[in-house]
């Protein structure tokens, strides 16, 4: 990381040129968007469209003809996602849905097109309503999907972060943040209340288009 620039007098590239602070960080950023996009292939097709039309356009309404063209570069449809309750459409505009416009009766146990962006949405909700504890039950009925869902979290952070989202990169930075408390919340509630399952994202149970 940066902390190379302190304990040296100098700092050479593979050529042994010399790399400026601006030069390392770019470095930095191309390294952590590179292993960033390779998690992507954890994500299930309407979270995969989700975060790309995010990067463009925000919570922000776009065109429908865009939107379809990404839906079908990443396998799933705009009705599809419409149907999974992240995405609004109306007069030839879509726009992603903010966690405050989510189902409230939603329960990731049934959701038959459950979607880890969705998971991460109601997340946030839930930490910004009824802090860690209420995170912490949204995370216990996860199951192991949950660590999916942090891992978009991060993802949307540093996508925030460049576009200079100062209040969507304080949601997710929060999300991140407080997941440590989160989990070990989440331990303690499975202790009492133990329940029974694995990951919610797999089986194909997104990724078929509507």
């Amino acid at each position: 990381g940066m902390a190379v620039f302190t304990r040296y007098a100098k700092v050479l590239d593979a050529e042994g040129n010399p790399v400026s602070v601006r030069e390392a960080l770019a470095l930095i950023n191309q390294m952590l968007d590179e292993v960033l996009a390779e998690q992507e292939g954890d994500f299930d097709p309407d979270s995969r469209w989700a975060l790309a039309w995010f990067e463009q356009q925000g919570f922000d309404e776009g065109e429908y003809g865009v939107a379809e063209t990404l839906s079908k570069a990443k396998n799933t449809s705009i009705a599809g996602i419409v149907e999974g309750g992240i995405l609004a459409s109306s007069a030839g505009k879509v726009r992603l849905l903010r966690p405050d416009e989510l189902a409230d009766d939603w329960d990731p146990t049934t959701d038959a097109r459950l979607t880890v962006w969705e998971a991460v949405h109601h997340l946030i909700r839930a930490l910004e309503t009824g802090g860690e504890p209420e995170a912490a039950r949204v995370v216990v009925r996860l199951g192991a999907s949950a660590d999916i869902a942090r891992e978009l979290a991060y993802r949307l952070y540093t996508i925030c972060e460049r576009k200079r989202r100062a209040a969507e990169a304080l949601s997710y930075n929060s999300l991140v943040q407080s997941w440590p408390e989160i989990s070990d919340l989440a331990r303690k509630e499975r202790q009492e209340v133990p329940l029974e399952q694995g990951g919610l994202f797999g089986d194909g149970a997104t990724e078929s288009a509507t």
